[in-house]
């Protein structure tokens, strides 16, 4: 199984406790989501966050309608968190999200270990499909931030 790594950092010019709460809100998914995705959260809000939460979602991929599940393996406020796929369209999904003090206000840094479907069409799944595709929702992501948060 080949792993992907995708590496993003953005400055948000807000304290970092203000920026871990912002994002240890699952509610906020769905806002830091391009609608393309059809992102919707399943578990009843609002979710307690904290080592071990269970999160559902459910979202569509080319057009194909996904469950995702994910856990919550690294619960330490204000600085991390991390998310692993239990079920979804990867074949493996971890994220670190780490958060930290910078002159401007909070580096936030993602960093996602991901691996797609099937063996012998991966590396063309990765590169025509996927590898685009999660590029493209980190950078909405980023976007998005700077419009929230200047």
């Amino acid at each position: 199984m080949r792993v992907y790594v995708l590496q993003e950092e953005t400055v948000i010019p807000r304290p970092v406790e203000e920026v871990f709460e912002f994002f240890s809100r699952a509610e906020n998914l769905e806002r830091l989501t391009p609608s393309t995705l059809s992102f919707r959260i399943l578990t009843p809000l609002p979710i307690e966050m904290r080592q071990g939460a269970l999160i559902d979602y459910q979202l569509r991929l080319g057009g194909f309608p996904f469950r995702w599940k994910t856990e919550i393996t690294i619960w330490e406020p204000p600085h991390r968190f991390a998310d692993n796929q239990l079920k979804g369209p990867y074949r493996l999904w971890l994220h670190e999200h780490r958060f930290s003090a910078h002159p401007e206000g909070t580096l936030m840094s993602d960093t996602v270990r991901y691996a797609v479907p099937g063996w012998i069409f991966a590396p063309l799944v990765h590169a025509l499909f996927v590898g685009p595709r999660v590029r493209a929702i980190f950078a909405f992501r980023k976007e998005t931030m700077k419009a929230i948060y200047g």
